[in-house]
């Protein structure tokens, strides 16, 4: 699928790590070289026309992503460097204010770090309390387990709508309806959902969401924090300074600036937020569903392949996604890795930021192949006839 339109699988290459960052078509590539060779110049900064354009398109993308997302208002879409900052601001400049020691916050031990280590920080901070969901037999979340844990203390439950590893998709929908039915508020990381399902922040009643520019062809170091705009209005700013204030004086009186920009301190990664929506019109121009179609057949294909080698084994089956978790039995998935890599198959091998997943999964690391809309039932059928060979990964990798 519009495999011609990315210029690094001319690389002789087979990528199967999209879950970790993707490839840049060239509609990207040039958005991105445009602005730094013709029209370079700060955002909201200047009265002259370089300036003006880029104000422009730097606003006009918000209403991009906005329409992508289904927002209902483009002040709900606040720029960051990705998943993980936007994370950091929910918890660090909103939730901090929030929550009081003893209150509750529901996650799950298949969350991404950046969905883990700032409640953990809180939870040291302010006497928070995190709990985890149980998982069910194939490490999915559902709204029946999230019920037996809920209590009147919890306040907010903070998931993956999919998840890195297991790549499940989690009920939002319904786990959003039962939590503001308890006046609990809703936390996504959408770092491997907005990439490869259709996003809808006000049909899913999504009270923050968090993603990134780069999982989905756009440029690393720029993402996005969606929050619904009474959220917003108390944000503390994460970041003080330049652009983000009205005024400030001598006498000390200070004033800032409305949402979105309050929350937009310093200069901007302006040439990813172009790159960004560059992706978001080249992903829309594909569609999202056909994408999520090509991925989910990928997987089918490449789950029958593999039960015709006999020391696979593999840990997702059941995930609705175009993730595929294994191991050759017996073999460190590092080893797994560097073999593979050795014929030019690009797999990721670890625990894949997902530490606590040990606990549910009974094996720390794993092989993860993750498939996006440029991956093809060849490129599997060259990775089956390696992983067919498998004994003799030592031979090569040593």
């Amino acid at each position: 699928m519009q495999r011609e339109d990315f210029p690094m699988l001319n690389k002789d290459i087979i990528y199967f790590d999209n879950g970790a960052t993707t490839f840049k078509p060239k509609e990207v590539i040039n958005g991105v070289l445009d602005y730094y060779t013709n029209y370079t110049s700060n955002a909201h900064r200047g009265d002259y026309d370089l300036s003006q354009k880029v104000d422009y398109l730097y606003e006009s993308t918000r209403e991009v992503v906005q329409k992508f997302i289904n927002a209902e208002s483009s002040k709900e879409i606040i720029f960051t460097s990705g998943t993980t900052m936007s994370l950091n601001m929910i918890v660090s400049s909103f939730m901090r204010y929030y929550l009081a020691k003893g209150d509750e916050v529901l996650i799950t031990k298949s969350e991404h770090a950046s969905n883990v280590l700032p409640w953990l920080e809180l939870e040291r901070e302010k006497g928070i309390v995190v709990k985890y969901i149980p998982l069910d037999k194939d490490y999915k979340v559902t709204l029946e387990n999230i019920q037996k844990v809920v209590t009147s203390k919890t306040k907010v439950i903070s998931l993956a709508y999919v998840t890195n590893v297991i790549g499940d998709i989690r009920p939002i929908k319904e786990i959003s309806k039962f939590a503001h039915s308890k006046d609990i508020l809703m936390v996504v990381d959408g770092a491997q959902s907005v990439p490869h399902l259709k996003t809808d922040v006000i049909g899913d009643d999504i009270d923050f969401l968090a993603f990134s520019g780069h999982k989905m062809l756009g440029p690393t170091g720029v993402g996005v924090l969606y929050a619904k705009e009474k959220y917003l209005k108390v944000m503390k700013p994460l970041l003080y300074g330049g652009g983000m204030n009205s005024r400030f004086e001598s006498d000390k009186k200070v004033e800032y600036k409305d949402l979105p920009l309050r929350l937009e301190a310093g200069t901007q990664n302006i040439a990813g937020v172009l790159g960004l929506r560059e992706a978001i019109l080249y992903l829309e121009k594909i569609g999202i569903d056909k994408i999520h179609k090509h991925e989910v057949e990928l997987k089918k294909y490449l789950l029958k392949k593999l039960e015709t080698i006999d020391n696979i084994e593999i840990y997702n089956k059941q995930s609705e996604t175009g993730i595929v978790v294994f191991n050759i039995k017996n073999i460190f998935s590092e080893d797994t890795s560097r073999y593979l890599n050795h014929y030019k198959i690009c797999v990721r091998a670890g625990n894949h930021c997902t530490k606590m997943l040990k606990d549910e999964l009974g094996v720390k690391n794993t092989c993860r192949i993750s498939f996006y809309l440029y991956n093809t039932k060849e490129e599997i059928d060259k990775l089956i006839a390696i992983l067919k060979d498998n004994k003799r990964i030592y031979e090569v990798i040593l």
